[in-house]
């Protein structure tokens, strides 16, 4: 068996370590996302977790984990008799990769059989499997908006629905979810966010020590895997009987009505959506005083509960990074701990808990948790665990302008980051003489631009394609097991070879050659790569405001279509790549803030630049197809040959945004959009009319 690193092991961290204990005391609190850079062991100790979490009793030979004391009585596997056979088993850790479908998420009928022997077999997907374990979904970033859909209605109802194919399968799916991401690769849609209980931000430590006891642990474990597990062996009991004691004093737990009033009162305070960050942060409290050993909420519990449940409810812009203000929260639990005073709090079944500390339990003092990290436990010559600070909880907001900021956002909205006014200078790049910035107004609705044809590439919302989801267009013979079926295909297919076949029935004899699958139709998203004219003739203050403020509303119209992006500017004597194709608008938002303007025009350098990254982009991902949006007004007065770099770009979808304004225009972006087989669209026109742009392209 292979060693798992253990929980208690893991160095820092205490932010990330508290919200994934409160989702195993209370599976209420609706499971935890995680936001992170790279390599600060998000995957390590989620693993951990699921190690330490009690073991379960499960009906034998049930493929739905049923509980032998409480049987699920719809379990598609049962009924189970009161004395069936049980077994004990470790609560399962189910990993679900991006590339899964939504029959293996959710499980499906056997279609073969179904068709070939008359049986309807079902066949359960992850969320069976995950059922009273842990449900961890990697890059949840990268998974498709219907399947974490589909995952967080499991986790919210507790209960897995399959209605597809004829079969109408309903069995338990009550899971710890947990979902890690890295935010430069593309966020989640706010409305996605929202249905994460809780949210932490994690950040590898810049102490030096600590970094050390990180890498040392770390080796340590690698070396002797087993011998580093046995010497961690005793915390981690400590922590699995913890967690086991707080799951049973939780039923007990008092949230007063004072506590409860605090709690709307600070989700009010920051103006959070509806009313499932009450209900989050209500559920987050009462685990929190259960894994406390407290038998009732109190303030503190109030405080570490909304810390967790609220900075990702913030989030209502694209361009709005995840956070919460310390200072915010701190005045409002102030001005509401004395509302109807609450009763000294009852004390817990089986007396007063022991003090917390480095020996009576996995916390460390004052009720924090020990440090820990991919590498640990207190001790002597052991860094002491710090968690991160309040200003370390998040990156600054990206806004669009000094005018972005929503009016009535609150004090809570103006305490987390300040809108971009654009009008400091920026840092030179490189070859960039310095230059000032403009800024950008409020983004507004553009026009659908898409890519002609049909593709095949990931899903998304601009451009037509050949999709798992979407309105039947035909049927195909299945590559593999047949999934989404097309009956009448399927019946045509059989029907010719029926008399061969010695049919005594007035039914279809059917084999599995004669099988359909349906192809669907959909939308696929795209790479929009952006390439913008920074040049001096650009560079009339008015005019680059309205150069940022379209190509800021072309990136939320991206992120809204499930696009890719890239930047590509050109100024003085040659062109840059500003931002490689990825699925984060929010870095092109920063990028673009910071976009200094003047100098000449190297136009064919910009084209030339643009080609080159989109010929790298379609060997890495072939499927997605390129739109070109070019955003100048025509002119070239540095060297190279225009036509010729035009050339390079025959064959891409492109789009030109004509800059050029004035009494006189030459029409010189008109010209190079004839160059490269594209519309030339006006600046002032790109938002006037919304409307399918497929036909012009």
């Amino acid at each position: 068996m292979i060693a798992t690193y253990p929980f208690s092991a893991v160095v820092g961290l205490d932010d990330l370590k508290l919200a994934l204990i409160l989702n195993a005391v209370s599976p209420r609190v609706g499971g935890v996302l995680v936001r992170g850079e790279k390599g600060t062991a998000k995957s390590t100790i989620v693993r951990a977790l699921a190690a330490q979490l009690p073991v379960v009793d499960v009906v034998r030979g049930c493929r739905f984990a049923c509980d032998p004391a409480a049987p699920d009585p719809g379990c598609p596997d049962g009924p189970h008799a009161p004395d069936t056979e049980r077994v004990r088993r470790a609560a399962s850790l189910v990993e679900l990769p991006v590339g899964a479908s939504e029959d293996r998420l959710v499980g499906s009928l056997d279609v073969e059989r179904a068709l070939t022997e008359g049986v309807k077999a079902f066949e359960p997907g992850l969320l069976a499997a995950a059922h009273r374990g842990v449900l961890y979904v990697d890059e949840v970033n990268l998974l498709h908006d219907h399947l974490v859909d589909l995952l967080l209605d499991a986790a919210a109802l507790g209960t897995c629905y399959v209605e597809r194919e004829s079969v109408s399968v309903r069995h338990a799916a009550r899971f710890l979810l947990v979902g890690t991401m890295n935010p430069e690769e593309g966020e989640l849609r706010p409305q996605l966010l929202d249905r994460f209980g809780l949210t932490v931000e994690v950040k590898a430590s810049r102490d030096p020590d600590e970094r050390a006891e990180v890498v040392r642990r770390r080796l340590a474990f690698e070396s002797s895997p087993a011998g580093f597990a046995e010497r961690w062996a005793g915390r981690e009991a400590e922590l699995a009987g913890r967690i086991a004691a707080a799951r049973e004093l939780l039923a007990s737990v008092r949230l007063p009505d004072a506590r409860l009033r605090q709690i709307a009162a600070v989700c009010a305070e920051f103006e959070v959506d509806g009313l499932r960050a009450d209900l989050v942060t209500a559920h987050a409290a009462m685990a929190h005083a259960a894994w406390h050993g407290r038998a009732s909420v109190e303030v503190e519990d109030v405080r570490a509960a909304a810390r967790l449940a609220l900075p990702h409810r913030r989030r209502r812009d694209p361009f709005d990074a995840p956070g919460l203000d310390e200072n915010t929260l701190e005045d409002v639990l102030e001005r509401t701990s004395g509302d109807g005073g609450d009763e000294p709090p009852p004390e817990p079944p089986g007396g007063t808990p022991p003090e917390p500390g480095p020996r009576g339990g996995p916390e460390g003092p004052g009720g924090r948790l020990p440090e820990t990290g991919p590498g640990g436990s207190e001790g002597p010559g052991e860094p002491a665990g710090r968690g991160p600070e309040p200003a370390d909880r998040g990156p600054e907001p990206v806004a669009p302008g000094p005018e972005s900021a929503a009016p009535g956002r609150g004090r809570a909205a103006q305490g987390s980051g300040q809108a971009a006014s654009g009008s400091e200078p920026a840092a030179p790049g490189p070859g960039h003489p310095s230059q000032e910035t403009a800024g950008a107004a409020a983004p507004y609705r553009v026009r659908l631009l898409a890519v002609p044809g049909v593709g095949e590439g990931a899903a998304g919302r601009r451009s037509r394609a050949r999709t798992g989801r979407g309105r039947s267009t035909g049927s195909r013979l299945p590559e593999g097991r047949a999934g989404d079926l097309h009956v009448p295909a399927t019946l045509l297919a059989a029907a010719p070879h029926q008399a061969r076949r010695g049919r005594r029935s007035a039914g279809l004899l059917l084999r599995a050659g004669d099988l359909r699958e349906k192809v669907r139709e959909g939308k696929e998203g795209n790479l929009v790569l952006f390439v913008v004219d920074a040049s001096g003739s650009m560079a009339a203050r008015k005019r680059m405001t309205a150069v940022k403020t379209a190509v800021l509303s072309l990136l939320l119209d991206a992120y809204q279509r499930r696009d890719k992006v890239g930047l590509v500017t050109f100024r003085g004597d040659s062109a840059r790549l500003d931002l490689p194709p990825t699925s984060s608008v929010e870095a092109g938002a920063a990028r673009l803030r910071t976009l200094p303007t003047g100098g000449r025009t190297p136009l064919a350098a910009g084209l030339v630049k643009a080609a080159e990254v989109l010929r790298l982009e379609g060997m890495r991902d072939p499927a997605r197809r390129p739109l070109l949006v070019l955003v100048t007004d025509g002119r070239a007065t540095a060297g190279g040959d225009v036509e010729r770099a035009a050339g390079s770009l025959r064959g891409v979808a492109s789009v030109v945004v004509d800059c050029e304004s004035g009494p006189v225009r030459l029409g010189m972006a008109r010209r190079l959009a004839t160059l490269l087989g594209a519309p030339a669209v006006p600046l002032d026109d790109l938002g006037s009319v919304v409307r399918d742009h497929r036909k012009a392209v």
